[in-house]
C-alpha cells in the first residue's frame, strides 16, 4: 500500500515538475525582431537594441534582433511567419503583402509629428546638374532593388522626368543608403538616391538635393499571423506609449532621428505606394 501511494506521490511530482519547468522554458522564449538592412548591420544593432530591451521588458520573453541578409529575405521570412515582429520597408510590405496576404500592422513609424516620409536625389554641391533631365548620360547610384527610397519610389521619379536606366551611362545597386551618398560624395557617381535622414546626415559634408519623391507612408512594425492577438495587442500598445516619458523618447531617438512617436497603421495607408509600384511592374521593373 506505502509503495502505491509513494508511486503516485512520485508521478504528480514528476508531472508538477515538467509543467513547472515547461512553464519557465515559455516565459524565456525568445521573440525575434526582423530588421531589413538599410544601414550598416553594427549601426542597425545600436539602434535597435533599446527598443528590443524594452519590449522585453514589456513582453516578459527576451527580444532578439535578427538582420535580414537582403529585403527579398525579410520579406519570405516575414511572409511566412518566420519572424515575430518585423520592421518593414514601405515597398518590402506591400511586396510581401502581394505575394503572401496581409499581417497585423502594429505602428508605422512618425518622424517630426508625420508618418510619411520621402525621399531625395542627391548630386555633390558643386555639381552641374540642375534638374533630373541633367542626368541623362550620368552615373547613377541606386539602393537595394527592394528599397523604397533607395530604388523603387526614385525610379519612378525618373520615369515621370522622361528618365529610363537606358539614358544612363551606368547604374549601380549599393547595399545601403551610407554607400550611396558616400559613393556620391567621392565622384564614384554623379547622383543618388537617398532617404532623408540619411541626406540630412551628410548635407553638410557636400551633398545638395536635385530632386524630391512623392510621399509615402512612413516605415511600418508588423507581427506574424501566428502571433496570438492579445499578444499583439500589448506590443501595439508599447510602442505607441514610448513617447510618454523620457526613457521612451530616448528609445525613439536612438531608433532614429526626429523620431517622435508611433503612429497607428493601416493597409491601405500604402496604397499610393502600391499605384507606383505598378506602374514600375508595367515598365518592367519589379
Amino acid at each position: 500500500m506505502f509503495v502505491r501511494i509513494f508511486k503516485v506521490f512520485l508521478c504528480i511530482l514528476l508531472i508538477t515538475l515538467f509543467f513547472c519547468l515547461t512553464k519557465k522554458a515559455l516565459a524565456n522564449e525568445s521573440l525575434v525582431l526582423g530588421i531589413h538592412p538599410y544601414l550598416p548591420a553594427t549601426e542597425l544593432i545600436d539602434r535597435f537594441t533599446p527598443l528590443a530591451e524594452y519590449l522585453s521588458r514589456i513582453m516578459g520573453h527576451p527580444v532578439t534582433l535578427e538582420i535580414a541578409k537582403d529585403y527579398r529575405d525579410q520579406i519570405d521570412k516575414v511572409g511566412k511567419d518566420k519572424i515575430d515582429i518585423a520592421f518593414m520597408g514601405p515597398a518590402s510590405y506591400v511586396k510581401m503583402v502581394s505575394l503572401y496576404g496581409r499581417k497585423p500592422l502594429l505602428a508605422r513609424l512618425e518622424i517630426n509629428g508625420k508618418p510619411t516620409f520621402q525621399g531625395i536625389i542627391i548630386v555633390k554641391k558643386e555639381s552641374p546638374l540642375r534638374s533630373l533631365k541633367d542626368l541623362q548620360g550620368k552615373r547613377f547610384a541606386f539602393g537595394d532593388p527592394e528599397s523604397t527610397m533607395g530604388h523603387h519610389v526614385p525610379r519612378f521619379v525618373l520615369l515621370k522626368a522622361g528618365i529610363r536606366v537606358e539614358d544612363l551611362a551606368s547604374h549601380v545597386f549599393l547595399t545601403n543608403h551610407n554607400n550611396i551618398a558616400l559613393g556620391v560624395l567621392m565622384g564614384d557617381y554623379d547622383a543618388g538616391a537617398v532617404k532623408e535622414d540619411v541626406f540630412y546626415k551628410f548635407e553638410k559634408r557636400g551633398l545638395k538635393e536635385l530632386a524630391r519623391t512623392p510621399e509615402i507612408s512612413e516605415h511600418v512594425f508588423v507581427t506574424s499571423n501566428a502571433f496570438p492577438p492579445q499578444k499583439a495587442r500589448v506590443l501595439r500598445e508599447a510602442l505607441y506609449h514610448l513617447k510618454d516619458d523620457e526613457k521612451g523618447r530616448v528609445i525613439l531617438s536612438t531608433l532614429r532621428d526626429f523620431l517622435t512617436g508611433m503612429a497607428p497603421a493601416v493597409d491601405e495607408d500604402y496604397d499610393n505606394l502600391r499605384v507606383i509600384l505598378q506602374r514600375l511592374e508595367k515598365e518592367g521593373v519589379k
